[in-house]
């Protein structure tokens, strides 16, 4: 793996990564976000009745699945993050749309990965409101996986739609 061929890659890799940890750092240091603050009962409301910053410790996955399982998310973590650069080739991450996806991808894994590590809990602070519902709070490592998984789907999604027009036969080729 030549630096120089996964430059988009790896800075995205570390874009993601350095704020992720630096914002959990804040997150972690202020004195009126102790863990367990989130709206109505401590955390900042950023804009009222939607935005609120929030202080929790996710011992789960996503919307606090697997809750107990800190061990085996971070061997997946790990697993995951061997099978990119193992395979790295097969999922075309030279070519530029790859590397921000994969770049996204991989910085929120490592993100995540290191508060399990470091923690033991992935530190989520984003809470939003909707009517009548609250999403489940998150981080930017979450975000930077998020978007990656979206872009690798939507990209992935326009080449396979690009190959079936290039396989259809035309009129005249009947």
């Amino acid at each position: 793996m030549k630096p120089s061929n996964y430059k988009l890659f790896f800075l995205l890799l570390c874009v993601v990564f350095i704020f992720d940890q630096l914002s959990k750092l804040w997150i972690i240091g202020h004195p009126d976000l102790p863990i367990g603050s989130y709206w109505p009962y401590g955390g900042m409301e950023i804009i009222p009745g939607f935005f609120y910053i929030a202080h929790i410790g996710n011992r789960g996955a996503a919307w606090g699945l697997f809750v107990g399982y800190g061990f085996w998310l971070g061997l997946i973590a790990i697993g995951a993050l061997v099978f990119i650069y193992l395979f790295r080739n097969e999922l075309a991450l030279r070519r530029l749309y790859m590397q921000v996806a994969f770049g996204l991808l991989c910085g929120g894994i490592l993100g995540n990965l290191i508060d399990r590590l470091l923690r033991g809990h992935v530190v989520d602070f984003l809470d939003f409101h909707l009517p009548g519902y609250r999403w489940p709070a998150f981080n930017l490592a979450d975000s930077g996986i998020c978007i990656g998984v979206t872009i690798y789907v939507i990209f992935n999604f326009y080449e396979i739609r690009l190959e079936s027009r290039k396989e259809k036969p035309t009129d005249s080729s009947l």
